[in-house]
């Protein structure tokens, strides 16, 4: 991969087995030494700066690289008119887009990770969980689903009428009949409802919602990252509201339409970190959908086991 920004130099970028590689063309630099090229790098960032003409330059700054490196491992050289940096990747079997983690290289990157397991966005506003879908399908190249937009299509009446007329409870349980029927789907981004109407706002609705990748958008009054984190990891642990049984939280501190390929981004960030933690988790998933969605998630029985059996559980 070739990239040129709006200034010099140009970066050649590839992946290999177990490493990827940037060659940056420096001829027009007049760099003769390798005294002159600074490589500043961590697990996680990037700093290229080289000596030109008396002043030190900054050649490529990437402040979160695409995935972890073995920093300690980094090797660089000048090889004619390029300056060659070799990174050693933690995750040696991940492909990289390419060298930082951005839109673009989350959304080419991120469908290895999910195998094709589909996404889940949960939260309390339904316009901003369908908002967010769309962005992520459009991106990965998934099927975006708004049960809203299914119920709505099939009772011929909006959600907020239906609430009216029959009650939280009725729109609930039909969220949940939908749910179970794009349980079996792959590769799409399902749109939920939020609020009370929304099956994923009840202890008891999750089963078809384990078969995908579950995104919790909950908005925070958190005033830093650290703050929202912790807030995040609060809500997850004391388990008071059923969102918390999400495989992720993203937290927002609002919401701005302007700002939904961020918070989109945010999800696939989290997808990423949340894969690559646990290997398993795809395989998993995919053994949950073929054994019938049975709401015996995380703790999956074998093959024949009956949900309303008084049988003690044996876990597979």
């Amino acid at each position: 991969m070739v990239k040129n920004g709006s200034t010099w130099p140009i970066i050649i970028f590839t992946d290999g087995n177990g490493e990827v590689e940037l060659r940056l063309d420096i001829q027009k630099l007049g760099i003769e030494s390798s005294k002159d090229v600074f490589v500043d790098v961590d697990d996680t960032s990037l700093l290229i700066r080289a000596k030109s003409d008396g002043t030190l330059r900054t050649l490529l700054n990437v402040q979160t690289l695409f995935d972890r490196i073995k920093s300690s491992e980094t090797i660089w050289f000048i090889d004619e008119d390029q300056l060659v940096v070799n990174l050693k990747k933690v995750e040696q079997e991940l492909k990289w887009p390419d060298i930082d983690e951005s839109w673009e290289s989350l959304t080419a990157g991120i469908t290895q990770l999910l195998t094709g397991i589909s996404v889940h966005i949960v939260g309390d506003s339904t316009d901003i969980n369908e908002a967010v879908a769309k962005e992520i399908a459009e991106g990965i190249g998934y099927l975006p689903v708004c049960t809203s937009e299914l119920l709505e299509s099939a009772t011929e009446k909006s959600i907020a009428t239906w609430v009216a007329s029959e009650g939280e409870d009725s729109v609930a349980d039909a969220e949940s009949v939908v749910l179970e029927s794009l349980s079996s789907h792959v590769r799409t981004v399902v749109a939920t409802l939020g609020g009370k109407q929304g099956g994923a706002s009840r202890f008891d609705r999750w089963q078809y919602l384990h078969s995908g990748f579950t995104v919790w958008l909950s908005v925070s009054d958190a005033s830093d990252e650290a703050t929202a984190r912790e807030e995040a990891r609060r809500s997850v642990s004391s388990g008071s509201v059923a969102y918390a049984k999400a495989d992720v939280v993203v937290k927002l501190g609002g919401w701005d339409p302007e700002y939904t390929r961020a918070v989109a981004q945010g999800c696939l960030v989290a997808l990423k970190q949340l894969t690559l933690a646990d290997k398993k988790l795809a395989g998993k998933k995919s053994l949950y959908i073929r054994l019938g969605c049975r709401g015996d998630w995380p703790n999956i029985e074998p093959p024949g086991w009956d949900p309303d059996s008084d049988a003690p559980p044996t876990n597979v």
